[in-house]
């Protein structure tokens, strides 16, 4: 293997157990839940999710998953403020 290939790669291990260089500025998925497909998104430092509960709650299971998924690089944003509930933010995992 080349030298600087090497060197990159230790810089890369080294990167990686520094979470907090990296800042996620916006994000989607599609995300295979139980009865369909749906797509998580986060921009302008909010959540967002297609499925049918995120609108009425602000949160879903499905944004809940990713967050855990991305755990320490996972954006910290708000969700939508929901119609009918103060809940602004989404639970930290």
């Amino acid at each position: 293997m080349h030298s600087s290939l090497i060197g990159k790669i230790e810089k890369a291990h080294r990167y990686a157990a520094e979470p907090d260089r990296v800042a996620v500025q916006g994000f989607s998925a599609k995300f295979r839940g139980d009865h369909d497909t749906y797509v998580v998104s986060f921009r302008d430092d909010s959540w967002s999710c297609t499925c049918g509960f995120f609108p009425q709650w602000g949160v879903c299971s499905h944004i809940m998953a990713v967050e855990r998924l991305l755990g320490p690089i996972s954006p910290r944003g708000e969700t939508a403020q929901p119609a009918a509930s103060p809940r602004a933010t989404a639970p930290r995992l």
